[in-house]
């Protein structure tokens, strides 16, 4: 068992995750190991949707909100984001909206059920902009490899950053990905809170949406 803090909070880690749920909200996996078992997550069935890396949850509730027909699961590693989650999920009274604490892309390679998504959302993930960091950065072709097998034909990656040097990298690493053609972004959707700031900062946002074929 280990103790680790986050943001001045403390909590207790397992040899395969934490240890209970801090929300109702939250989905804590009985394996770690093993594919999902997607039908004891929501009350009512429906399209599955997954913002990796939700950080405050702002998109992730709005879009439970404004789609009730859908259902929306968010990773979030930092458990003082993990909960400011929950708590707006709770207090907008959504319940087609589920958390889990984890690595995206680990959830995306080890607990997402093949053909299991309609849509993936990378929004504003850490460029790690210094270049001995880059292997670090979430966007690489192994990733896209599991973004694919967890998509069902026709599900859709999208993916937003105002860093251009990280979205040439994504650009890069997309046309190598056989599995995944790029389209137009076409949709309006409701603002992370990082891409609230960066638009009172003037900021250019690049954003690439890709299909699964």
């Amino acid at each position: 068992m280990i103790i680790t803090c986050d943001e001045g909070e403390m909590e207790l880690i397992g040899p395969t995750g934490p240890i209970g749920p801090i929300s109702p909200v939250e989905y804590v996996p009985g394996d770690y190991f093993a594919a999902m078992e997607l039908g004891k997550l929501f009350e009512k069935e429906g399209s599955l949707e997954v913002d990796l890396g939700c950080g405050d949850g702002s998109f992730l509730v709005a879009m439970a909100r404004l789609h009730p027909e859908r259902n929306f699961l968010g990773t979030e590693r930092l458990l003082a984001r993990a909960r400011n989650t929950c708590r707006k999920a709770e207090r907008a009274g959504v319940t087609n909206l589920r958390l889990m604490r984890v690595e995206s892309g680990y959830a995306v390679k080890h607990l997402l059920p093949a053909e299991s998504v309609v849509r993936l959302y990378v929004l504003f993930p850490d460029p790690w902009p210094k270049r001995r960091h880059w292997g670090r950065r979430l966007i690489q072709p192994e990733f896209l490899e599991a973004a694919a097998t967890a998509l069902g034909v026709g599900g859709e990656l999208w993916l937003k950053t105002d860093d251009a040097d990280y979205f040439r990298h994504m650009e890069k690493v997309a046309a190598g990905c056989g599995a995944l053609s790029r389209e137009e972004w076409k949709e309006e959707m409701p603002q992370t809170d990082f891409e609230r700031h960066y638009a009172k900062e003037r900021r250019r946002i690049y954003s690439m949406r890709l299909i699964k074929r």
